[in-house]
């Protein structure tokens, strides 16, 4: 079990240093994923105020693999966060590799009309 504590202190440690550089404005909030081992979440959060804008997550959806639906969430991520005044945003991935699941959300973000 060891092992896991590692991987997962690395992960805190890249996410902490990537959400030192940046944050999320009225103008321009930010894209929040967090993968588990399950599900895909994705928030757009503005982080001057707190206050989660939009969120989606792959609950209840019925793509057949995980990057399909984490390329729903995101287009769905887009349509709520455009219906709010939402265009561009900052992308957070969160500490994890920019590949898979992540990069679906992201692709998916952009075909749905967010710019990052």
């Amino acid at each position: 079990m060891a092992n896991v504590t590692v991987k997962t202190e690395k992960r805190t440690r890249r996410r902490n240093r990537i959400r030192a550089k940046i944050s999320g404005t009225k103008e321009r909030p930010r894209l929040s994923v967090f993968r588990s081992n399950r599900y895909i979440s994705v928030q757009v959060i503005n982080d001057e105020t707190g206050m989660t804008i939009a969120s989606a997550t792959s609950k209840g959806l019925t793509a057949k693999s995980s990057g399909e639906r984490a390329k729903e969430v995101g287009k769905l991520v887009a349509a709520r966060a455009k219906e709010k005044g939402i265009v561009k945003v900052v992308f957070d991935r969160g500490g994890y590799l920019y590949a898979g699941a992540i990069k679906a959300v992201a692709d998916g973000a952009r075909e749905g009309g967010l710019t990052f």
